[in-house]
């Protein structure tokens, strides 16, 4: 574990901070263990540093000093590896040399009027001589702010191949990091040698200082780094020069993949080049510091790009020796789509008999799926993370998969009237015929926690809408997710399209995934509203189809049965709690207070052990209340409720407008009038008269299964069965028709006819 330990914080101060004990000679293998980074070289490229080849990028620079202070006050040891020198020297000497020579000539013609003044070609090493000082000047008050001490090294390539310099240079290092003050470091430009000739990256302890590129992957190898990022203007490594038609970002770099690496040129302001930099950081893997390229110039990513990097984030191209055994998930996206454009042209009896199949399969090895489910709650509950709700989510049983199996089939059925049904016919002009016909909408991602029996729900939905389907299930279930999906790719195999369903395996971030907007279509989050709120906010491009929360109310009417309330309150609170559409809200009518239906209601929810939050209005009219609730925008998802008064049926829309969540509310009550107000009132997904809320669900709906529950206003909304996976195209068929033709001095005229749908119609 972390251990704290006293280090010198700022100017002379210490503090306690977190130390990231880990054993240095082996590069991190995964993303998710750079958090482990202790010793991290940040490395800026000419690009980043400044601005329009002259000058210095000072909002950028800001930013990067605040995450690397920010890293360096979590206890982590930061070193700097910057350009800049070169152009602030440039800057500072053109504005000197304008502002003499336009002294001389004023001296000179005694007018006020000057002649055009030209700057000469100004020689990079006195540039850095008359840079250097005020770079470092500005690093060194940026750094102030955050109470953070630096140190200027200047480096030229004899210091690292005079044995007793890189002595003393490393010595300086440690003792700089030791007491807690960031090393800033850069080639002397000002009397730096050419590289030593022959000698360029050839393993072992031999590499070149001849660009900053070079210098960051000596410094971090010497210095026994944990991470070295190098900033520059591109995302990080592509697979050709990027800009170019299918130009692809390489996630993961592994040693001998440089065969498959297109370079392009090198860029306008730096000399390295992304070769330069690729060959530098296999360098510096190969001496067991990870790397990671990045772009340090986005202005909507600089301010977080080097935390995001610490923090696992997909940022760049992460350079590792591991390569793992299975496809990557940009692999696997891609073998969806490649098969879900097949499974899209199966005839509709054909999908049917790949979900038939599944459904057998549900039964047929019901001994192998419950087995690995116990292997699943065992660890759960063993390891104390999840709630007891979580826990229920995560169990099967043999009634559960018997009721999947039944929905399988009952979807079977009604996916022959999906793919390519005819929406609408219009004839448009004589000879011009247009239809509207229903598609899959391509490769959906589900995200689902600890929801086992979702997978093949969602998995028979795919197929019946011919969509692709990437699945990340929470790690809580893997074991039964894993024998879950074997199922799926074994139905789908008898129609050879096994690869239109995968399941995320490797240590993916929900956040990454989001990121993948040039491969997915939609996404759609199966668990918490914390869940669906953190997607919404990842997804970049992406539509979400999902819930914001399941804040449920029950109302109970002045006109309503006493049998009938008691029966859909307990219902709709203790049947499955931790579902959505369970109730989290009891409004009841003023005037049933102190009356037997109010009585009978709270005995039975004290009986099922049901902890009771008063609303402000049911607390002002109770001597002794239960505690007052918190907000009345509170999903429980356990046996928990909040119980709140309102004057009449009017007053209950109103609150559930106001504090509700679009997923399901319920009227109890025998006056049909009041009900139908109610109906039509409320702008929820469902609205129930005289029944549990607990119907919210695409299998009670007769829908064979639902993707999820929808509080959005377009597109699917409520249970999202078959309907709501498919999207439309238009299909136009002419001959030889022209626009030109239906111009004024055209010869033909629209008429746009609607034609006859024959019934079961398809395209």
């Amino acid at each position: 574990g972390a251990n704290p330990t006293n280090v010198c914080s700022g100017r002379g101060r210490w503090s306690p901070v977190t130390t990231f004990p880990r054993p240095h000679g082996k590069s991190l293998a995964h993303r998710s263990e750079l958090k482990k980074a202790k010793r991290i070289v940040v490395k800026l490229g000419s690009a980043v540093v400044t601005r329009d080849e002259c000058g210095l990028a000072l909002g950028r620079l800001a930013s990067i000093v605040e995450q690397v202070a920010m890293l360096q006050n979590q206890g982590r040891e930061m070193m700097i590896v910057t350009s800049g020198a070169v152009a602030f020297g440039k800057q500072r000497l053109r504005h000197e040399i304008l502002l003499s020579q336009s002294v001389r000539q004023a001296l000179h013609s005694g007018q006020n009027q000057l002649k055009e003044m030209s700057v000469p070609v100004l020689e990079a090493r006195a540039c850095a001589a008359a840079g250097q000082s005020g770079l470092m000047a500005l690093y060194e008050a940026m750094f102030t702010q955050y109470s953070t001490c630096t140190a200027q090294i200047l480096v030229t390539n004899l210091d690292f191949y005079d044995e007793q310099k890189r002595r003393n240079l490393n010595s300086t290092l440690h003792e700089l990091l030791r007491m807690n003050i960031v090393p800033i470091i850069n080639t002397n430009d000002a009397v730096v040698p050419p590289p030593v000739p022959n000698s360029d990256l050839q393993g072992g302890n031999v590499i070149s200082v001849k660009d900053n590129d070079s210098l960051a992957a000596r410094l971090a190898v010497e210095m026994k780094a944990d991470l070295l990022i190098a900033l520059s203007d591109v995302e990080g490594l592509y697979d050709r020069p990027p800009g170019t038609d299918d130009a692809k970002l390489i996630d993961i770099f592994y040693p001998g993949d440089q065969q498959s690496i297109t370079y392009g040129s090198k860029s306008r302001v730096g000399i390295g080049g992304m070769e330069a930099k690729v060959k530098a950081a296999l360098w510096a893997l190969q001496g067991g510091t990870s790397v990671v390229i990045a772009n340090g110039t986005h202005p909507k990513v600089t301010g977080h790009v080097i935390t995001d990097i610490v923090e696992g984030k997909k940022v760049g191209t992460f350079f590792s020796e591991v390569k793992p055994a299975g496809p990557t998930v940009e692999q696997q996206t891609e073998m969806a789509r490649h098969a879900g454009r097949a499974l899209a042209s199966l005839d509709p009896e054909q999908r049917g008999e790949i979900i038939c199949s599944l459904a057998d399969l549900l039964t047929e090895k019901k001994d192998e799926i419950l087995s690995a489910n116990k292997r699943d709650m065992e660890l759960a509950t063993t390891s104390g993370r999840l709630s007891q709700p979580l826990i229920d989510r995560l169990s099967l049983s043999t009634s559960k998969l018997n009721s999947l199996a039944i929905g399988l089939r009952q979807l079977a059925v009604s996916s022959r009237d999906s793919v390519g049904r005819v929406l609408r016919r219009t004839r448009v002009a004589n000879n011009l015929e247009l239809e509207q016909i229903t598609v899959p909408i391509g490769v959906l991602l589900v995200i689902f926690e600890s929801r086992p029996d979702c997978l093949p729900q969602v998995s028979a939905l795919a197929i019946a809408s011919g969509n692709a389907l990437l699945l990340k299930g929470g790690k809580e279930a893997s074991n039964t997710n894993r024998i879950l999906h074997q199922l799926a790719q074994e139905a789908l195999s008898i129609h050879g399209v096994a690869d239109a369903i995968q399941l995320v395996s490797t240590r993916e971030e929900v956040e990454d995934l989001c990121r993948l907007d040039k491969l997915i279509d939609l996404i759609i989050p199966r668990g918490s509203s914390q869940l669906v709120r953190e997607i919404q906010r990842a997804a970049k491009g992406i539509p979400v189809l999902g819930h914001s929360e399941g804040i449920c109310h029950v109302y109970i009417d002045n006109d309503a049965s006493i049998d009938k309330a008691i029966d859909i309150v307990r219902d709709s609170k203790c049947d499955y709690p931790a579902a959505c559409n369970a109730m989290e809200t009891l409004l009841i009518h003023r005037d049933l207070l102190r009356t037997p239906i109010f009585d009978q209601i709270i005995d039975m929810l004290r009986t099922e052990h049901v902890k009771i939050h008063a609303g402000p209005r049911f607390a002002s009219h109770l001597t002794f209340s239960p505690s007052e609730v918190k907000s009345l925008r509170t999903e429980y998802g356990d046996l928990e409720c909040c119980i709140e008064v309102v004057d009449s049926m009017q007053d209950a829309v109103d609150h559930i407008h106001k504090y509700g969540s679009s997923h399901t509310d319920v009227i109890v009550t025998e006056s049909e009038e009041k009900a139908e107000q109610f109906l039509q009132q409320v702008d929820s997904a469902c609205v129930f008269w005289n029944s549990s809320s607990r119907f919210a669900d695409g299998y009670r709906f007769g829908l064979g299964a639902e993707v999820g529950i929808s509080t959005a206003r377009i597109h699917a909304r409520g249970p999202v069965g078959l309907e709501g996976l498919l999207t439309t195209k238009w299909v136009l068929r002419g001959e030889g028709h022209t626009v030109a033709d239906f111009s004024e001095q055209g010869s033909m005229k629209y008429l746009h006819e609607n034609i006859p749908i024959p019934q079961g119609g398809f395209s």
